[in-house]
């Protein structure tokens, strides 16, 4: 089934009641997802509630709606720019203990130079605050139904991260399918388009690696060619991430 995009999903039936099964092969993700739900039950987030947790598993209910992605393109931006306020919520609870830590950008600047990525003005941009982080917040891990936002799904990924690095990253990616939704994700937070343009040369390189790593070739070559074409001062640069080069 499509209610989530990581790991095995399917729909089964208890006691007449429709239930999401999800197995995760890493017990880490696993771990991660289950300690993220538990903290949002009762927070007033759109969160699946969990009904049974064994090894490797998690049993949950079916929230409503159809994913975000799937949806006509200006649906989509406005599920996007509605999802901007739940994830500003987030960014505001309390976050539980044992959350892993945040991705090691040093790290991920090391090892893109390391692999020869084509040239980009890579630097880590000065902390926020560290806050609760959904870690992967797209339109194929949001459900929406009449123009809400009824559920946000897929939390194995879930860390204690700034704030604007996860705004970025999410405003990068949808702007990837359609450069308005950037405008749309970081105006309905509320945050400065500069600040959060700032972080989008280290989500460049991260996804570098990964289609260098485990991607399909033709992404690698297609994102090589985009970054390769990018002007060479910094500002330009990052606009030219969000316009699509």
């Amino acid at each position: 089934m499509r209610q989530g995009a990581v790991g095995h999903v399917r729909l089964v039936q208890r006691q007449g009641r429709g239930l999401v099964e999800k197995r995760m092969a890493e017990p880490s993700r696993h771990d991660t997802e289950v300690l993220a739900l538990r903290a949002l039950a009762h927070t007033g987030m759109p969160v699946a509630e969990l009904v049974e947790v064994g090894p490797g598993s998690i049993l949950m209910t079916l929230m409503p709606g159809e994913r975000l992605d799937s949806e006509h393109a200006d649906v989509r931006l406005d599920g996007l720019r509605a999802s901007a306020t739940l994830l500003r919520r987030l960014h505001g609870l309390r976050p539980p203990a044992g959350l892993p830590a945040a991705p090691d950008d040093a790290l991920i600047i090391r090892r893109y130079r390391d692999a020869g990525g084509p040239p980009l003005p890579l630097a880590v941009p000065p902390a926020d605050r560290t806050v609760f982080c959904h870690g992967d917040w797209t339109d194929g891990n949001l459900l929406a139904a009449d123009g809400d936002i009824t559920a946000v799904l897929d939390w194995e990924a879930a860390h204690l991260g700034d704030p604007l690095r996860e705004l970025s990253r999410a405003a990068w990616g949808a702007a990837r399918k359609d450069p308005r939704s950037f405008d749309a994700l970081v105006d309905g937070y509320g945050a400065d388009p500069a600040r959060v343009r700032a972080w989008l040369p280290i989500h460049a390189a991260e996804l570098w690696l990964w289609f260098a790593e485990a991607g399909p070739p033709e992404y690698l070559e297609q994102l090589t060619g985009e970054l390769r074409s990018l002007p060479t001062r910094e500002d330009e640069a990052c606009r030219a991430l969000v316009a699509g080069t």
